[in-house]
């Protein structure tokens, strides 16, 4: 199913008051970006988009998975420089996804041929197989076997076959791809195959939403409940020993139908980022123990409100909030349990820990982001394709 957007006369539009072709000039003006309404990937592109606009660039937004909800597009609206153009097909880490997948490839270049973007900017890995007429980037935010093998730490089964084939394929045709983190694009690169042209570029969240307040004595967890990666579950199991209440946002329902319930906790439902914000701005201890997190922008938010957090010790987050954040062993419930303990206790350890976190936050910022994509962008246009660094930074340095 696709649903035109009412808005769609508004990039063509732009398009002749600019008076530009694809040739006129290397930088991008004009870009063509998917993304996904399920998770993070919402957020990061809404965020990314409002920061290019400094640089004048123009973004048709195409969607995939549920259909976006009446405030997913009170959120767009609220952005000058998106056109929003949704579909429901399904996304390519669901079940049998594959003819919803071709059929969004040829929804996909119907608006290239229309839009005759500067570039494709995928937030997912199939559709760069695709015979684009522009230069496709590739930006991996996660991917199914890389969970599979963090999460179930069990050999890649079958039936994901089709899967790895498909994302590989996308992988080699990409002109550039991207990680929010070092870790990740390591995590694609051993999983699928080695890859010529990288960049690594961390994620930003403005400053302007997330903003400590008066700490309440609460833990927050926020994430996706349904997620095992995420291993909310663990937070939830032994928070009637805690001495604090425990707080938990985020969906319950998979897309998929089934939905996760959990006891022993205060369920706030899956909150729009400015419902959360206060939320974030008053818990004095964010946990997230998680098994998988590329980036983890439910962190980052929760580091601008000036929360400690407890993390899961795995690469990605050791990556960004070494030195920033307690990092426990995602499956080991009594460490977890003696930190959230201590931490709750111990208020000099709580605000110093909270300190760390809101410092390294600044680091994490959407201009920052929008500049390295735009220059990501520029390389490509400009046909340059140089690799850049793809090292961890060094935040102590």
């Amino acid at each position: 199913m696709v649903v035109k957007s009412a808005t769609r006369k508004r990039f063509s539009v732009w398009n002749q008051q600019q008076g530009l072709s694809s040739e006129a000039s290397a930088a991008p003006r004009r870009i063509l970006m998917t993304t996904d309404t399920v998770g993070g990937v919402w957020h990061y592109s809404l965020e990314l988009a409002r920061g290019l606009a400094k640089f004048g660039v123009e973004v048709a937004l195409a969607t995939m998975g549920p259909l976006p909800t009446a405030e997913q597009r009170r959120q767009v609206a609220r952005i000058h420089n998106i056109t929003l153009f949704e579909s429901s097909y399904r996304l390519e880490w669901m079940e049998d996804p594959w003819e919803d997948v071709e059929k969004c490839g040829a929804w996909l270049m119907n608006l290239e041929d229309e839009l005759k973007p500067d570039l494709v900017h995928l937030n997912g890995y199939a559709h760069a197989d695709l015979p684009w007429n522009c230069p496709c980037m590739v930006v991996a935010h996660s991917c199914v076997i890389s969970w599979w093998e963090a999460v179930k730490k069990e050999p890649i089964p079958q039936r994901l076959g089709p899967y790895r084939e498909r994302v590989a394929q996308g992988l080699a045709r990409a002109h550039l791809v991207a990680a929010p983190t070092a870790a990740m694009l390591n995590a694609v690169e051993t999983s699928y195959l080695p890859l010529a042209n990288t960049r690594v570029i961390y994620n930003g969240r403005c400053r302007k939403r997330y903003r400590p307040d008066n700490k309440i004595n609460f833990i927050l967890s926020v994430g996706r409940i349904w997620d095992e990666a995420k291993n909310i579950n663990a937070i939830a199991e032994l928070a009637g020993s805690l001495p604090w209440p425990v707080f938990i946002a985020g969906e319950q329902k998979h897309p998929e139908g089934e939905t996760t319930f959990l006891d022993n906790v205060n369920h706030l439902g899956n909150l729009p980022p400015a419902r959360l914000a206060p939320w974030f701005a008053t818990a004095a201890i964010y946990a997230l123990p998680a098994r998988y997190e590329p980036f983890g922008l439910t962190v980052l938010e929760a580091a601008l409100s000036g929360c400690a957090l407890v993390l899961g010790d795995i690469p990605s987050l050791r990556e960004l909030w070494e030195g920033a954040a307690v990092f426990v062993p995602p499956d080991d419930a009594d460490v977890l349990a003696d930190v959230l303990q201590s931490l709750c206790q111990d208020r000099t350890l709580r605000e110093r820990m909270a300190e760390k976190a809101f410092e390294r936050s600044r680091f994490f910022n959407p201009d920052k982001m929008a500049a390295e994509y735009f220059a990501a962008y520029l390389s490509l246009n400009s046909g340059l394709r140089r690799q850049a660094p793809d090292e961890a930074v060094n935040f102590s340095s």
